[in-house]
């Protein structure tokens, strides 16, 4: 858990509320605080060192993207993850990465391959050192950097929060894997790259599709057997 100095120490790197929300939000993405777990305004303040305004602050951002639910009782927890329809976290899912490789080939600029590159290297360092958490995060940004690419912020901002909310997912199916990811990730991302750059938007399509397609399957093998769930929480 990460703690915030409080001895007359500063903060650093931000305070308050919105360092609430970014410590509490990888938490929950990271599966360090498990789907369902009550969340005590009163033992975060304690934790954190701040009065219940900031956490209070938090939790409403929380809410806001989905990551905490506020019952009828007023009692708070993680929200969680909802598999009896996760067919349309998939659909949308598949349709963002189609749709941001498509774009990104039409409009990329010569910086925006640079980052997209640099990305790759960090997503293939943390594959080779089977770090998952770091192979969740540098595989975010770099889907989120061709999704800059593309130049549409309305594609961006609901990719982006796709990616968030299935970061919880992916914990699960690297979990499976004993954190270590299979090498043909790292291929189909230098594929897509290349793809890219060539400025080939219907290859950069069907690569983006492919991409999702066989993450698809390989969740659902992960989350379903003999048609029933695999994992309970």
């Amino acid at each position: 858990m990460v703690e915030v100095e409080t001895n007359g120490g500063e903060r650093k790197r931000g305070s308050g509320a919105r360092y609430v929300y970014d410590v509490l939000r990888d938490e929950i993405l990271d599966l360090v605080i498990a789907p369902g777990s009550p969340i005590d305004e009163v033992q975060l303040a304690e934790r954190f060192g701040m009065s219940r305004t900031p956490i209070r602050e938090a939790l409403v951002r929380l809410a806001g993207v989905g990551l905490i639910d506020t019952l009828p009782n007023r009692s708070t927890m993680v929200s969680n993850i909802d598999f009896l329809n996760i067919h349309t976290y998939f659909d949308a899912l598949t349709l963002m990465y189609r749709v941001t490789a498509q774009l990104a080939a039409q409009y990329h600029r010569a910086e925006d391959l640079d980052r997209i590159r640099a990305l790759q290297v960090e997503f293939a360092a943390a594959v080779e050192a089977q770090d998952a958490l770091a192979m969740i995060a540098t595989n975010a940004a770099f889907h989120m950097a061709i999704a800059e690419a593309g130049r549409n912020p309305y594609f961006t901002s609901l990719f982006k929060r796709l990616l968030d909310e299935g970061r919880r997912i992916l914990r699960l199916y690297y979990q499976s894997y004993e954190d270590r990811l299979p090498h043909r990730f790292v291929e189909e991302h230098d594929e897509m790259i290349a793809a890219i750059a060539a400025r080939d938007t219907a290859l950069s399509e069907r690569l983006g599709r492919a991409h999702a397609d066989q993450i698809v399957e390989q969740v659902r093998k992960l989350l379903v057997r003999d048609g029933r769930l695999d994992i309970a929480l």
